[in-house]
């Protein structure tokens, strides 16, 4: 599961027509609709404000607008560019300015791919991978050196708290739960106690 590191935007000028892409991150159908609504208000002056959106976990909605481009030659291939770089969570507008300059239609398909491409290079990718939220307790004279080893390892705690006992938050990556809890008995001496205190995904950026 990918999605953009940031939403943002980047401009792409072809024969003197501006092909302004804005991209934002989005949590569903309902955010990517009213992000769309809000960039054709902000540019009520563009010739065009099209747009294409990926939403859901394994990105099974889609939904893409020429916005008075010749059809198929503006949200189609700007959504082609979302699901060839695998994102979902991710929503794009492309404003055009026209330049006096008429590009033709595989002209348009080129311009308005590239400018999404470039804007997707521009803000960065992530992986989410899933992790497993977990609670360590130890008793005070372990600590130190758990959480010691625990940074050594690499996932950092949150959440520390003291008392008659020392209790960490980590997020472990789910596939490797097993392999955690063994290290904290360990490392413990069988004394450490594990509760697993919910799901996520953590951010992982992709090379572009």
């Amino acid at each position: 599961m990918r999605m953009i590191a940031v939403s943002g935007s980047h401009e792409l000028e072809v024969r003197r027509s501006r092909f302004l892409c804005t991209l934002a991150r989005v949590a569903d159908e309902g955010e990517a609709a009213a992000f769309v609504a809000a960039q054709r208000r902000a540019h009520r002056d563009a010739t065009h404000n099209c747009s294409a959106y990926v939403v859901g976990e394994h990105g099974e909605l889609t939904k893409s607008s020429d916005d008075g481009e010749p059809a198929g030659t503006a949200g189609i291939p700007m959504l082609e560019v979302l699901v060839r770089r695998g994102l979902t969570g991710t929503a794009a507008v492309v404003t055009r300015y026209f330049g006096g300059v008429k590009l033709g239609a595989g002209g348009l398909v080129r311009a308005y791919s590239q400018a999404v491409s470039e804007a997707v290079d521009a803000v960065g990718v992530v992986e989410l991978r899933p992790v497993v939220h977990v609670e360590v307790t130890v008793g005070p004279a372990l600590a130190g050196r758990f959480l010691g080893d625990l940074h050594a390892r690499g996932p950092q705690p949150g959440d520390v708290r003291y008392g008659d006992a020392v209790h960490a938050r980590v997020s472990v990556p789910a596939d490797g739960l097993e392999d955690f809890t063994a290290w904290a008995a360990e490392v413990n001496a069988g004394q450490a106690r594990l509760r697993t205190v919910g799901t996520g995904h953590t951010e992982v950026p992709v090379p572009s």
